[in-house]
């Protein structure tokens, strides 16, 4: 069994990773909505696919609107 400071230091990790993650994403989002903006909408659908992906089964989280998505509404 972990001791206490077993457990702080891989809960330190997984925020670590998680941030990372977060981090990631946020770049990922940028370069779907440059993508968009320069006509590249076919790529820019590919990368919100796996972005999706990324969030749903990855991180377990809801899926969001990507930046293009969200300037069209």
């Amino acid at each position: 069994m972990a001791d206490d400071g077993e457990i702080r230091r891989m809960q330190r990790d997984v925020e670590r990773y998680r941030q990372a993650a977060h981090d990631a994403l946020e770049q990922l989002d940028w370069c779907i909505g440059f993508l968009h903006g320069s006509k590249k909408a076919s790529i820019a659908a590919a990368l919100g696919r796996n972005r999706a992906f990324i969030r749903k089964a990855l991180l377990q989280r809801p899926e969001e609107p990507v930046p293009s998505q969200m300037v069209q509404e």
